[in-house]
């Protein structure tokens, strides 16, 4: 996952329509892999609602007045028993209300007006049951939808007005269905079951999982976990090709090399740090994630903690005012590098030497610190502009018996253990003798295709992000390979222009982001006729999609293998190989 054209924390690509993997959303029509889906309008943060008058942040409520006991709220008079809040006036029964007028019981409402009853809503007129909506009018049941008129049920849309069911979309108009579900036509949610939401986090293994919406299987065991992805495969391929069994990870936990947080501030100024609750800019406080590196979310922790003695404010995309964004931590499998990137609203760092002085005391395993500037107001994690404040910049790791090096906004599979078993699978299925010449296409810092080149003749990498190019070509060297040439472009108007001057090839590996590959790029490979494609693809909808056009050029699916990357969430990637028949 994380994708290759463009970039956005790490990922490849930023502010797109068609956005990559890995990516936490970037203002994405089409978001790509595992993109948490940005840029909403009247967003609150960290808090569990917004579009309230007097919003707080983490606060689970303010200014509430009819909401009822046991709610969270603020500044309160006259509150109801167990009342966590203030400036309540008569609230009702569990409502974790804000600025709540007649809200039903149990209801999450800020501004709620005749809300429904269990109805997680804010600012909502006449919303339907279970449904947690933002400023809704008439929106659907079950709808996570924000500022959403004619939302489609169970569609995860942000600020969208005929939003596609189950799109994970932000500021979407016509998103597409199911860009991140597996196996199911209405999401990962499904019908919500009624219970309560203490309920829901009581009986989950991660107290924020429903809130976060990153690992929709984490309460699933992890054998159903592949039973599950094996049968989606299988029936999403069976016209095409047999589906080998999936291979699981022996340890599911911990397995994300790159970890990206989100900062922000409570409503009493404290710092806090986690993941943007899907399809908002709500950030979700998160201390410690089921799938992220354990000594990334420790030195997330430490950062988070020296802020207020150094007097640096977290920014605030409301007012514009503050200084760290996001933090994005990078560690290297292997070789145990780990660079920390802090991204900041402004190029001015008041006492960088100092606190990176300080952070390294506390962590001195850390090997770099970068800071990158976005001072744009977009969703996009990663600016273009960067300034190395300790070591070199870059970290390496090892793949596959290789090195590689690793920059801010590279590519790089995020679970390194599983890769090598991927891309083991894709030379293989490749039958290389070491006379071939081989098309590595959205090649990314150039994994796949140095891997290769110690069985073939002649490797070409192709890939549109210039950073990722530039690493690639430095890769080439660290490993002392000189079958393997790099260009930046666009992989299908690459390979047009080599067939459009009778090129031939013998192996293609391509590695499309999820939204897959296009016509224009699979006409191509069937004009230089290659006796084999191999397709390592984390978006299997669009590998079906792409095998029947290549059914149609003459070429054949023959094998497929999956291979968990993702544990604890519904996506997997998997290999096909594809022979040509005419």
């Amino acid at each position: 996952m994380d994708s290759r054209n463009g970039n956005n924390a790490g990922g490849s690509k930023s502010n797109s329509r068609n956005s990559g993997r890995n990516d936490y959303g970037t203002d994405s029509r089409d978001s790509g892999r595992t993109g948490y889906g940005t840029d909403s309008r009247d967003r609150g943060r960290t808090g569990y609602s917004t579009d309230s008058r007097d919003r707080g942040r983490t606060g689970y409520g303010t200014d509430s007045r009819n909401s009822g006991r046991n709610s969270y709220s603020t500044d309160s008079r006259n509150s109801g028993r167990n009342d966590y809040g203030t400036d309540s006036r008569n609230s009702g029964r569990n409502g974790y209300g804000t600025d709540s007028r007649n809200s039903g019981r149990n209801g999450y409402g800020t501004d709620s007006r005749n809300s429904g009853k269990n109805g997680y809503s804010t600012d909502r007129r006449n919303s339907g049951r279970n449904g947690y909506s933002t400023d809704r009018r008439d929106s659907s049941k079950n709808g996570y939808s924000t500022d959403s008129r004619d939302s489609g049920k169970n569609g995860y849309g942000t600020d969208s007005r005929n939003g596609g069911r189950n799109g994970y979309s932000a500021d979407s108009r016509n998103n597409s269905r199911n860009d991140s579900s597996i196996g199911s036509k209405k999401g990962h949610s499904g019908n919500m079951p009624n219970r309560t939401s203490r309920e829901k986090r009581s009986s989950s293994k991660c107290p924020v999982s429903r809130i976060c919406g990153g690992c929709q299987l984490l309460d699933m065991p992890y054998e159903k976990q592949l039973e599950q992805k094996q049968k989606y495969l299988e029936k999403l391929l069976k016209p095409y090709c047999h589906v080998a069994p999936i291979i699981g990870m022996e340890n599911p936990n911990h397995y994300r090399n790159k970890v990206h947080a989100v900062f922000d501030h409570d409503k009493k100024g404290n710092p806090v740090s986690g993941v943007y609750e899907a399809n908002s800019h709500r950030v979700v406080p998160v201390e410690n994630c089921m799938i992220e590196d354990q000594k990334a979310d420790e030195i997330i922790g430490t950062i988070r903690g020296m802020l207020k003695s150094f007097k640096i404010r977290t920014y605030d995309e409301d007012s514009g005012y503050g200084l760290l964004r996001h933090v994005l931590i990078r560690r290297g499998f292997t070789t145990g590098e780990v660079m920390v990137v802090l991204v900041t609203a402004s190029p001015i760092f008041p006492s960088k030497n100092n606190f990176v002085k300080a952070l390294r005391e506390k962590h001195p395993e850390i090997t770099t610190i970068i800071q990158n500037v976005n001072g744009r107001e977009t969703s996009m994690v990663l600016g273009d502009k960067e300034h190395v404040l300790y070591g070199k910049g870059y970290i390496e790791d090892i793949l596959c018996g290789c090195r590689f090096h690793i920059s801010s906004k590279s590519f790089y599979q995020v679970n390194p253990v599983q890769t090598e078993i991927l891309y083991n699978k894709a030379i293989k299925a490749a039958g290389l003798t070491g006379k071939e010449r081989v098309v590595d296409a959205y090649c990314g810092i150039g994994t796949i295709g140095i891997v290769a080149s110690k069985y073939a003749k002649e490797v070409i990498g192709v890939e549109l992000n210039r950073d990722a190019v530039r690493d690639a070509v430095e890769n080439a060297k660290i490993n002392g390979i000189k079958n393997v040439k790099f260009f930046c472009n666009d992989a299908g108007k690459f390979m047009v222009n080599m067939a459009e001057n009778g090129e031939h090839v013998d192996v293609v590996f391509m590695d499309p982001p999820r939204s897959g590959s296009t016509e224009e790029f699979i006409d191509s490979v069937a004009k230089m006729k290659p006796d084999k494609v191999v397709y390592v693809s984390c978006g299997p909808e669009t590998l079906a999609r792409d095998l029947e056009y290549f059914k149609k050029k003459g070429y054949e699916a023959k094998m497929g293998w999956g291979v968990d990357l993702f544990p604890a969430t519904e996506h997997c990637e998997i290999c096909v190989e594809i022979c040509r028949t005419k």
